[in-house]
């Protein structure tokens, strides 16, 4: 499965366009992710405060990504973790998204620690030399101190969400299971099945765990993620007595379907699933 979730991360690279890659948090893209897709949603930053900011993690200073409605007070939060190339342009780009709807959107660089995500062009050894590096453990309490952030810095965290997507998506899961304050949840395409943290425990093994209301988006034709997972996943919910949980599959649709930067973008499911993360997050209480 991890083979299959790699060759849908990697299209084919020509350096020729847009061949930028990240020099601080929040700009360019990674390499591994080069050409960038004509198609890339590029959003203004024009009524907003946005650009990168440092978040106390104990002794630890961690860069994040902020956007928010300039001169916002008690403004709705809403975390937004990154795939395994870590805060590039895109992901700035959906807190600017999301900043436009009224919320305070916080990316951390979550694997910053471990090495600079942006740099890698070789999959396999971002995974395994960086991703894998950072445990559930050490993103939630990252998480835990951005919320934090975000509270002496005019959010109101008793409205917090989270989305995520791929790795992301799995921390979203993470993240509704570790913290029972969460209102709300939005995971895309991400593994519920295995870890990426060796000693880790899969998403199923901790649905019991998962009290807030997540909404899943996923891909049919994701060959790393199995339906039958999403299923799985939904029974432990279930039995759990977590009845609040939706699950989105789109039909004929791969993985990583609202990355607009690349070749597996599809503007129908992208679109629909970001209508439907909003008004995830306006009925459950992120408003």
């Amino acid at each position: 499965m991890l083979k299959d979730e790699i060759d849908s991360l990697a299209p084919s690279r020509d350096f020729s366009r847009r061949s930028f890659v990240q020099t601080t948090v929040g700009s360019g893209f990674a390499a591994a992710v080069l050409p960038v897709a004509a198609q890339t949603i590029s959003t203004d930053a024009a009524g907003l405060v946005a650009g990168g900011v440092s978040i106390p993690v104990g002794d630890f200073q961690m860069p994040a990504y902020r956007a928010a409605p300039a001169g916002g007070k008690n403004l709705p939060v809403v975390l937004v973790a990154s795939e395994i190339f870590g805060v590039h342009e895109h992901i700035a780009d959906v807190c600017r998204r999301l900043a436009r709807q009224g919320y305070m959107a916080i990316a951390p660089e979550l694997f910053v620690r471990h090495g600079n995500a942006g740099a890698f062009t070789d999959i396999p050894k971002l995974i395994s030399e960086v991703v894998a590096k950072a445990s559930d453990a050490q993103v939630n309490g990252d998480l835990d101190a951005a919320v934090a952030w975000a509270a002496a810095h005019g959010g109101d965290t008793a409205k917090l969400g989270i989305t995520g997507f791929c790795w992301g998506g799995r921390t979203a899961w993470s993240y509704a299971a570790h913290n029972p304050r969460l209102a709300a949840a939005v995971a895309w395409y991400g593994p519920v099945a295995r870890n990426y943290h060796a000693g880790d425990k899969t998403i199923i093994e901790r649905a019991a765990s998962i009290k807030a209301p997540v909404l899943a988006l996923y891909g049919a034709a994701d060959g790393g993620i199995p339906v039958e997972t999403l299923t799985q996943l939904e029974a432990a919910l279930k039995a759990a007595g977590n009845t609040q949980c939706e699950f989105v599959v789109y039909p004929d649709t791969p993985h990583a379907f609202h990355a607009d930067y690349r070749p597996s973008y599809r503007k129908a499911a992208a679109e629909d699933g970001w209508a439907r993360c909003l008004a995830w997050f306006k009925k459950n209480g992120v408003a």
